[in-house]
């Protein structure tokens, strides 16, 4: 069975239209308007080994909040969508990612229970025009959507871009680990039969 989500989101603020499917080949295409957020969401696909296709229209003008919560939300939903009753996955999954002198940690628990553990600070408030404490915003509304336990710990790192950057590889390598079909996993992997 083919395990793939669409999504359509459009509010006063944003047009989103995203496609997400699990077992990929790491191919994006990607156009946000947020040039950042572009690049780490291209990392993440090909990390994930995942297909992405995102089209985004926000209101820039203002900032990059809008733009980059409402991916969020959509990615949720959509990898929500793809897993339905996520029979036979692995579930969890735990990646360490380095980025030059960065090395950023994330480990996922795709449990139902949705939460976010943020463990990491960044050197700049800014990395280009891009606002770094969006990082959590997108975060913390994809592991809502999701409905994940997402957390995610930088171990050390000096170059804000290096530290993000590692963060977004880490979390595509951690996903794919846990929406990989395990043979060995009989049915629901929960001892409650239901996540």
């Amino acid at each position: 069975m083919e395990r793939v989500g669409s999504v359509v989101r459009k509010t006063s603020e944003t047009d989103v239209k995203l496609d997400f499917a699990v077992d990929g080949e790491g191919v994006s295409r990607i156009d946000t308007g947020v040039p950042f957020m572009t690049h780490m969401l291209d990392l993440f696909t090909k990390h994930g080994h995942f297909d992405l296709t995102v089209d985004a229209q926000g209101d820039i003008e203002v900032d990059a909040h809008h733009t980059t919560e409402d991916i969020g939300i959509c990615l949720g939903q959509a990898l929500i969508e793809a897993l339905g009753d996520k029979r036979g996955i692995k579930r969890y999954g735990n990646a360490f990612v380095p980025m030059d002198e960065a090395l950023a940690q994330v480990v996922v628990d795709l449990s139902n229970r949705p939460h976010l553990e943020f463990r990491a600070e960044f050197p700049s408030q800014k990395v280009g025009t891009f606002d770094t404490e969006l990082v959590h915003e997108f975060l913390w509304k994809l592991a809502l959507e999701a409905r994940m336990n997402l957390h995610v710990i930088v171990h050390y790192g000096q170059n804000t871009h290096h530290i993000i950057e590692a963060i977004f590889k880490a979390l595509g390598r951690a996903l794919d680990e846990a929406t990989t079909i395990d043979p060995r996993v009989k049915g629901i992997p929960s001892t409650k039969g239901l996540l």
